[in-house]
């Protein structure tokens, strides 16, 4: 068997949610032929932020709001409540737009207030930007995941954006299990397909440092010919960018939870090339991921032998 049979990338083992973000029922209505409406990576674009958060302001220990970020109608849209320590409450709703191709997102609160921003993603961020009618100022909204946090920065300008000046700086870190009792099994399956979005994103363009982060420094694969490969090995595959994917793609899809494990299978379908090599295989695979106190981690990926070609 030749290397490329026995060696499989990060990406092609890890839990890929191209096609099935949005939850477990996705894949399997993928599997069984049904198209999803917002099943494509775009849309997954923003999963990061999805999650049950304490929020704080940038390098203060102090609490200001809790904030709980969703998918909603069948993870075509992020709806974002936010309540703020002083009262002060808001709600978001962020999707994208494929016409056009950029995110938008609308927020209300209970003062009155309303904007409207749109961007894109940008190096990895999330990038929003539009006009505070109220205040007759441009502002712009950066949303980063930072070691499985998410820092929110904004800043706004008042002279047509030839200056800008900060506005907020806040960190978005997730509730502890035990801080959270209302929180459900399917609550962390979305979690972990969330992260699991950002991840397959990053291998498909090898970006390291988000590989960097998912991965706990203790990861081990296993392919299904008993070649193992560590963190340091799949962190030096992406920067060297020797591989390059045409089609990453999964099916059959399952999430399941125990506690503070939870482990993904299914089946994916990989097509590109290996140092101008051409590949295609399709493999099962198992991964495991283990919640840390600072959130999920990807420990554990066991693959199968490619399968046999179907017969033409």
């Amino acid at each position: 068997m030749s290397r490329l049979a026995c060696r499989l990338k990060a990406g092609a083992v890890t839990l890929g949610l191209l096609c099935a973000a949005s939850s477990i029922l996705d894949g399997r209505a993928l599997a069984a032929g049904h198209r999803t409406s917002c099943a494509t990576p775009e849309y997954r674009e923003f999963d990061f932020w999805v999650g049950d958060w304490d929020v704080f302001e940038t390098g203060s220990p102090t609490k200001v709001a809790d904030a709980r970020v969703d998918r909603i109608l069948d993870g075509c849209v992020l709806h974002e409540d936010y309540r703020d320590a002083d009262g002060h409450r808001g709600q978001s709703f962020t999707n994208y737009d494929a016409a056009r191709r950029v995110w938008h997102q609308s927020w209300v609160t209970n003062r009155g207030e309303s904007l409207e921003i749109e961007g894109n993603v940008e190096r990895g961020d999330m990038v929003l930007g539009g006009k505070d009618r109220a205040a007759g100022t441009l502002l712009r909204g950066v949303w980063k995941p930072v070691n499985g946090a998410v820092r929110e920065t904004a800043v706004t300008s008042s002279d047509g954006g030839k200056t800008w000046k900060p506005w907020f700086d806040v960190v978005f870190r997730r509730k502890p299990q035990e801080a959270d009792p209302t929180r459900t099994v399917a609550d962390d399956r979305g979690l972990v397909a969330a992260l699991d979005t950002e991840y397959q994103a990053a291998v498909k363009t090898n970006d390291a440092a988000t590989l960097d982060r998912v991965l706990s420094d203790d990861f081990v694969l296993v392919t299904g010919c008993g070649k193992i490969y560590t963190k340091p090995d799949l962190l030096a595959e992406a920067r060297n960018g020797h591989v390059h994917y045409d089609r990453q793609e999964d099916t059959e899809q399952t999430v399941r939870v125990w506690a503070n494990t939870a482990v993904v299978t299914a089946l994916l379908t990989e097509i590109g090339t290996e140092d101008g090599k051409p590949f295609e295989y399709k493999v099962w695979f198992s991964d495991t991921y283990v919640r840390t106190p600072s959130g999920w981690r990807y420990v554990f990926g066991q693959s199968s032998l490619p399968l046999p070609k179907s017969p033409p």
